[in-house]
């Protein structure tokens, strides 16, 4: 039986905002998200000179736009895959899935804050669509949206 995507729920969608480099426009961007009571689940910053990309996963993507949109905050919305890890082992193991399925991988990130308290990473992959049911296959848990969602 092919399993797809909306078996598995909505993947998990990753904001990347597009900010001065400058002190205190992290803190702005978070303090947004939090007195709006949408959390951040896993983030990494990719620094230039003068700009900077803010990677977020958040539990409640509509909430994010919204507050946004609503703040002039440039974003570019795309949806990335979630793993659920264990030990390093899995990893190794997922790793060496994508690469057996030839899927690139761009970067990956790790999750700040997972309910049920298990480690995840967010990988961003050239297919991922594929490289999810490729992971499933290969018996490791590729969470949804809803996973992350409080």
């Amino acid at each position: 039986m092919k399993e797809t995507l909306e078996k598995r729920g909505e993947p998990v969608v990753q904001f990347s905002l597009f900010t001065q480099n400058k002190l205190g426009k992290l803190h702005d961007v978070i303090r947004l998200l939090n007195d709006h009571e949408v959390h951040v689940m896993a983030l990494t910053i990719l620094d230039a000179t003068e700009t900077a990309v803010l990677r977020v996963v958040v539990d409640d993507p509509d909430q994010a736009r919204i507050l946004f949109l609503e703040h002039n905050l440039f974003y570019n919305e795309c949806h990335v895959v979630g793993l659920e890890v264990r030990t390093e082992a899995d990893v190794k193991g997922a790793l060496g899935a994508l690469l057996q399925a030839e899927i690139n991988i761009h970067y990956t990130y790790s999750f700040i804050s997972r309910p049920e308290g298990r480690s995840a990473l967010v990988l961003s992959l050239e297919e991922p669509e594929e490289a999810a049911r490729c992971l499933s296959r290969c018996g490791f848990r590729v969470l949804n949206q809803e996973d992350i969602s409080r």
